[in-house]
């Protein structure tokens, strides 16, 4: 099995697994996760600096850090287990991944039928919207294929 294969399949499962998973049920609550939970438990930060060995003031730390996106992972797991929480982490294609490359396979199809297609105008060649939509569907496939999708082709 050849590596754009292999990358097919792993597209078909990873949207499998994620299909199901609505990502604005995953979105934080306003004062993150953390603090959420922290109060759901009725833990005070005090508390919950005790159950981690740091200073009352690192939880509070720790909570703005979160809310901003900026902490890291390695502390947000320490929070989550004195919490008896774990720590999911996910990416969650907007449209799915198969939908992704097609969108990208026709993009770049449709530079590269562009140019050919101006040229062949240019020669008094031009094809028809039947013939360019076939091309672009041809092209883009075999962009797919050959895994030529990410790079840029033309400056």
């Amino acid at each position: 099995m050849n590596r754009q294969q292999l990358a097919s399949r792993a597209r078909v499962a990873i949207d499998g697994r994620l299909t199901a998973v609505e990502a604005e049920a995953l979105q934080p609550p306003p004062r993150g996760w953390v603090r959420a939970i922290r109060d759901a438990l009725g833990m005070t930060s005090r508390q919950m600096a005790s159950r981690l060995g740091v200073s009352h003031s690192a939880i509070a730390q720790l909570e703005r850090s979160e809310a901003a996106g900026t902490v890291r992972m390695a502390t947000l797991r320490r929070a989550a287990d004195a919490l008896d929480c774990d720590v999911v982490y996910a990416l969650i294609p907007r449209v799915g991944l198969q939908e992704t490359v097609r969108r990208q396979g026709e993009i770049r199809a449709r530079q590269g039928v562009g140019l050919a297609d101006r040229t062949m105008r240019l020669e008094d060649q031009a094809l028809t919207p039947e013939q360019i939509r076939r091309r672009l569907d041809d092209y883009a496939a075999h962009l797919v294929a050959a895994g030529n999708l990410w790079e840029t082709p033309y400056p």
